[in-house]
This record gives structure tokens, sequence and C-alpha cells, in this order.
């Protein structure tokens, strides 16, 4: 189970930080919506320091919690049009 555990902590920290990379902000410049595409943005970046942190203290399920609500950020900030995003693919359920 520790090496599903692990996989899937690493499976997923990879998506996140290739879904990050492949997001762009996609509200005009200077508007409340740019705002909140920053935000959300900032929260899964974040989400995705911890993860990493997380895994290297080797605790495994808040690394993968924190990979997922990180993903589920950008997931959901694309569905609303914050981003643009590749509709293609694995990284977003758009």
């Amino acid at each position: 189970m520790t090496a599903d555990l692990e996989e899937k902590t690493n499976r997923y920290g990879e998506l996140l930080a290739e879904a990050l990379e492949a997001a762009s902000v996609a509200p005009p410049a200077g508007t409340p919506m740019e705002r909140a595409a920053e935000e959300c943005y900032e929260m899964a970046s974040s989400y995705l320091e911890d993860g990493r942190h997380f895994r290297e203290e080797d605790d495994l399920v808040n690394a993968l919690a924190s990979f997922s609500y990180g993903h589920a950020w950008l997931d959901a900030g694309a569905r609303v049009g914050l981003f643009d995003v590749p509709t293609d693919g694995h990284l977003f359920t758009v």
C-alpha cells in the first residue's frame, strides 16, 4: 500500500506542476477577474510547495492532499474561465 501511495503522490505532484505551467491568466489585465485568477493561481502554486515539503518529510498523505487541492484550484478556475488551458490531454477537465 505504501508503494501505491508513493506512486500516486509523485504522479499528482508532477500533474500539478505541469498544469501550473500550462495555465495562463485569461481575463484582461486590471480587471477584478484577473485578480481572482491570480489568487487562484497563487493558491495552486502554494499547495504545490506545501506538497513538496510534506513529501520531503515523508508525509505522503498530506502531500497527496496538497497536490490534489492545488489541482482543484486550477481546474475550478479553468472551468469558470479564469485560465486559458489546453482542452485536450490529461491536465484539466474542461
